[in-house]
């Protein structure tokens, strides 16, 4: 018998950039960032300016009557502090953030952008291992990578059901997919300029 379910937002999302998804996880672990503290500081620069370009995007009202916990999720301060543990400033903006505190936005794509940015909580538990073999925890240096307290699979899944009840047309899944491709278009760019 035939599934007729239309695949969720979510799952959609996840297949239009499984590529460049595995692109850029390929690109961070030849950059061996986890070798050294000095690598790993700038993978938490190449983390914080992601992270500055979709911080307003945490405080946004509109995205917040969508999302439960929004605000809670963000990570800007605390990659700040980590940078911070290592005796480091954060990096220099090469550009204005993707979005803007107070500035309108597509909906539809940051809803991508976010897809990327809360995606990455997943795979923050294996960095977190290789970061405490640099001597780095969840209370100095790798704050950023620590599991939230009901674990990361756990608020992944509310994510997903959050994100997957929001109706969009064809259109408007569109732009969430190319806001999402440009959100790792984004992370790859900054790979390639600072972990390369």
């Amino acid at each position: 018998m035939t599934d007729l379910r239309e695949a969720s937002l979510i799952e959609d999302l996840r297949a239009v950039t499984r590529e460049t998804h595995d692109r850029l996880d390929t690109a961070i672990m030849a950059a061996a960032v986890f070798d050294t503290i000095a690598g790993y500081g700038r993978f938490a620069g190449v983390q914080y300016l992601f992270h500055r370009d979709v911080n307003a995007l945490y405080d946004a009202p509109a995205l917040a009557a969508l999302l439960p916990d929004l605000a809670e999720r963000r990570r800007l301060g605390l990659i700040a502090a980590d940078l911070g543990d290592l005796g480091l400033d954060p990096p220099e903006a090469d550009a204005r953030p993707a979005f803007e505190a107070g500035a309108a936005f597509d909906l539809p794509a940051a809803l991508g952008w976010l897809y990327v940015a809360e995606g990455s909580n997943l795979g923050a538990a294996v960095l977190r291992r290789e970061a405490a073999k640099l001597g780095l925890s969840d209370d100095h240096g790798a704050r950023h990578l620590a599991p939230p307290p009901e674990g990361p699979a756990v608020r992944w899944r509310a994510f997903i059901a959050a994100a997957d009840a929001i109706v969009l047309n064809a259109e408007e899944r569109a732009r969430a997919a190319m806001g999402a491709q440009a959100a790792f278009a984004r992370v790859q760019a900054l790979v390639d300029a600072r972990l390369a």
